[in-house]
């Protein structure tokens, strides 16, 4: 495989860190796990985070940073992620800093970037409120013009690093009868107001993520100067929103780096563990557990770094994919963490007795994901309200402008292709222009037919690939007609089965970008990769939840799956299509045991 640009500063902050289950190692298993007993803020781990100067890495290039692109950025957030989610959590926060680069002025821009870059600093999101949730529009913070700036009152709760951020992007109601034009975003520099006039709350015990910041604020008749209005009076719902289109794709990172920790701390045990005169992976169900995770592992990665690379490449089409992204990956991964825990047994109750214990931790801090930011309801109901236009758009756009539509899926799926610049101004708050992932199924069957004359590839499993992807354009039909003949209307109180239509278009969502990973890539990446037996398997398993088993191709051998999952754990790798190099391991198990190999049958 070539070594991609994405992956290089994932690399490189892997090397750094050091093997995580080295008691000695930043952010080593033990560490964190010490820091989660105690319940402590990681403030060694993110001064070290801050010196290795991550935080470059969240500025774009034209504002100081070294920010290129989002899929460079999952990458060593699952990084991050894979050895604490409470640390790299915390440290990306970094990411609300997006609402400056979308609507900041350069002054704000340049302000920013320094205080990240020069002071350290970080900043929070404050937008939910105690009594009102998720509803934005219900929330009792005011922002009263006076000359100058504004008189800022309320609290909101709960923020992640409210109480240690410099800087908070506050959301304040500035004309009472305004309605959806009746809020504005604040970028609040704590710095520059008084500190008479506001307050941080108290630390909030959470069942996860125990050493987190997790706190709120309160403000009282507090000056805001008008230099700290973010955007324009009245746009602050709007700029929130698609703050979320980032930030609930970026979430996918989190549940990816928990999920390879999951499932390679699992793996570890069941090789290393024996019962019944041979070890737990040598047993058919255990094994068969473990491969479904990888796989379902490789399916998550698809979307996420699709999404990631979408950003740039179609971001007026953001708006719908990124709810795909939020609720399918983290709700899947964390099934996966839950899944491969039976495997596990005992131990991963138990916060002392295998590495640590920190698959207990991965537990408890991965189940966090799906909340943030929107929770999967909250992404749901943002999908279906898009379902009925994008069912009309997908009609009205068949077959018109493939060349088009060809090169901006090539374009987003090929690792190899360059990425224009991310712009944020792009973003849509609902998708007016279709959903290109399923779209551009017709042309993927004729890719895929294409590929009958070439040798290197096993028949069997093309033959598999072809009809499992017909099988795709045939539920995706199915539920064009379902939105169509539906009842839909909008607002809150929607039927439950407008959430299922939500979830299976999710699920045909995940399926397409399993193909176009592997359209556009097989010719570049070798082997495993390459053969696409995952890509069938994948397509089989995703259209179970459509289907019932015995409408499908029956499943085929998964021993090369299984393979490759063993292959990157004995090779440090991550558990990937695109499996970067992890740290190297040296002693474990609590530094007294050598960690498991298992050779590779052919």
């Amino acid at each position: 495989m070539p070594q991609l640009k994405q992956f290089w500063v994932a690399e490189a902050l892997e090397k750094g860190l050091g093997d995580p289950c080295q008691p000695d190692s930043m952010m080593s298993f033990k560490q964190v796990m010490d820091l989660d007993e105690k319940e402590e803020f990681p403030d060694e781990i993110i001064d070290w985070l801050y010196n290795w100067k991550l935080q470059h890495y969240y500025i774009p290039t034209e504002c100081g940073g070294e920010f290129t692109g989002f899929d460079e950025f999952v990458s060593f957030v699952r990084v991050l992620s894979r050895r604490d989610q409470t640390a790299g959590i915390a440290f990306t926060t970094m990411f609300w800093s997006y609402l400056v680069w979308m609507a900041g002025t350069d002054e704000q821009k340049q302000i920013l970037s320094s205080y990240m870059k020069n002071n350290n600093g970080t900043m929070c999101l404050a937008y939910s409120e105690k009594a009102h949730g998720s509803d934005l529009l219900g929330g009792d913070m005011k922002a009263v013009k006076v000359e100058g700036g504004y008189l800022m009152s309320g609290e909101k709760w709960p923020i992640n690093r409210a109480t240690r951020s410099g800087v908070s992007f506050v959301l304040a109601q500035t004309d009472p009868q305004g309605g959806p034009r009746s809020l504005s975003l604040f970028m609040v520099e704590k710095s520059k107001i008084d500190p008479d006039r506001y307050s941080n709350l108290p630390k909030i015990l959470t069942h996860g993520i125990r050493g987190s910041d997790m706190s709120g604020i309160k403000f009282d008749n507090c000056f805001i100067p008008e230099a700290m209005l973010l955007g324009s009076e009245g746009a602050g719902l709007e700029l929130a929103l698609k703050g979320f289109q980032i930030t609930r794709a970026l979430c996918a990172a989190f549940s990816q780096g928990a999920a390879d920790t999951a499932l390679r701390t699992t793996l570890k045990f069941a090789l290393g563990r024996k019962l019944y005169g041979k070890t737990v992976f040598d047993m058919p169900q255990p094994r068969r557990t473990l491969t479904n995770a990888f796989l379902d592992i490789l399916i998550c990665e698809c979307s996420t770094y699709g999404v990631a690379r979408g950003f740039s490449t179609i971001p007026e089409q953001i708006s719908a994919w990124s709810a795909v992204v939020k609720y399918f990956v983290t709700t899947t991964l964390e099934k996966v963490v839950n899944d491969v825990s039976v495997v596990l047994g005992s131990r991963f109750y138990m916060r002392e007795a295998h590495d640590w214990g920190i698959f207990q931790k991965v537990l408890r801090d991965n189940s966090i994901i799906s909340m943030f930011d929107g929770s999967s309801i909250v992404n749901l109901h943002a999908l279906l309200l898009q379902l009925r236009q994008l069912t009309k758009t997908r009609a009205r756009n068949a077959g018109k402008n493939p060349e088009a539509l060809e090169a901006r899926l090539s374009t987003t799926f090929d690792f190899t292709q360059p990425l224009p610049n991310f712009d944020g101004k792009k973003l849509e708050l609902v998708n007016r222009g279709g959903d290109d992932l399923l779209q551009g199924l017709e042309l993927a069957i004729s890719s895929l037919e294409k590929l009958k004359s070439d040798s290197n590839l096993n028949p069997d499993t093309l033959y598999q690939i072809i009809t499992l992807t017909g099988i795709v354009r045939e539920e995706l039909s199915n539920l064009d007609k379902e939105i169509t003949n539906s009842t839909f209307q909008f607002g809150h109180e929607q039927d439950p089965e407008f959430f299922d239509m939500a979830k299976k278009y999710c699920v045909l969502h995940a399926s397409a970008a399993c193909v176009y990973t592997w359209i556009y890539n097989r010719d570049h990446l070798e082997g495993f990769f390459a053969n696409g037996e995952w890509l069938a398997l994948s397509l089989r398993r995703l259209m179970l939840n459509l289907r019932q088993d015995q409408s499908l191709p029956k499943r085929i051998d998964d021993t090369s799956l299984t393979q490759e999952m063993i292959r990157l754990y004995n090779e440090d790798k991550m558990f990937s299509i695109f499996p970067f190099q992890l740290a190297k391991s040296q002693t474990q198990e609590n530094s007294t045991d050598t960690s498991p190999k298992l050779q590779l049958q052919t």
